[in-house]
């Protein structure tokens, strides 16, 4: 192959010119990987290997000891992982070696399709028919202490939810839909496991239900830290 990274569909992700002075670049069949790192003062360099996959998943292999087990991390799981003292800025904060040097993602080619994911509200929360999926989630009621279920299908659902989250008193009473009262009996553990995925009907959480944050379940006239910092990344 000598004109790039090709996909099992033939399709190119990045150019052999794009990835030609980064370090440790491997290729495969719908990602590349590089050798990523991210710095602590305290700890010193965290290393890690970078999958970045054409549909803008981004994962990390930490290597940071030879018994470290920690894999298929978000860059933002790898920087607190690393002990970075100031968190919430992975674009910035985790790193690639071009020419030598220690790069910040932001100012490489590699979140060209993590970006694009954002814009178009896909990305690895992504349904096999191109539809946008987050898998049910619960809240606990703080008057019956039971658990009640929130799909997040819109972003009217995901709004709910969000608010749902940020109530420290949040009853079943205040559930907009679904007219449930505490007298109502919790979901059975059996049904409880049947979340949504597309994947797997009993799917515990994977990169195709488990979003870490886009358009559709993030919100830019949100206060919450959450949001605020999904928005700064957007726009970084």
């Amino acid at each position: 192959m000598a004109n790039g990274v090709e996909r099992e569909t033939g399709l190119m992700i990045f150019s052999d010119e794009e990835l030609r002075e980064m370090s440790g670049v491997k290729k495969g069949g719908e990602y590349i990987e590089v050798t990523c790192g991210c710095t602590s003062h305290r700890y010193g360099d965290a290393v890690g290997r970078l999958r970045v996959f054409s549909n803008g998943d981004l994962e990390i292999t930490c290597e940071c000891t030879p018994g470290c087990n920690e894999d298929k991390l978000t860059p933002a799981a790898f920087e607190k992982h690393s002990g970075r003292e100031t968190a919430r800025k992975w674009k910035n904060n985790v790193w690639v070696i071009v020419n030598g040097e220690k790069v910040p993602l932001s100012k490489t080619v590699l979140l060209k399709y993590y970006n694009q994911g954002l814009k178009n509200g896909n990305g690895s929360h992504r349904s096999h028919n191109g539809r946008v999926c987050h898998r049910d989630e619960f809240v606990l009621c703080t008057s019956c202490n039971k658990e009640r279920r929130f799909r997040l299908r819109t972003k009217e659902e995901c709004l709910i939810h969000h608010n749902a989250l940020a109530d420290k008193n949040w009853k079943c009473s205040d559930l907009p839909y679904d007219k449930i009262t505490c007298d109502d009996e919790e979901e059975r553990a059996s049904r409880r496991v049947y979340r949504g995925c597309t994947r797997s009907p009993t799917c515990k959480g994977c990169t195709s239900c488990v979003c870490f944050g886009c358009e559709i379940c993030r919100f830019s006239d949100c206060s919450c830290q959450t949001c605020i910092d999904f928005t700064m990344n957007a726009k970084a």
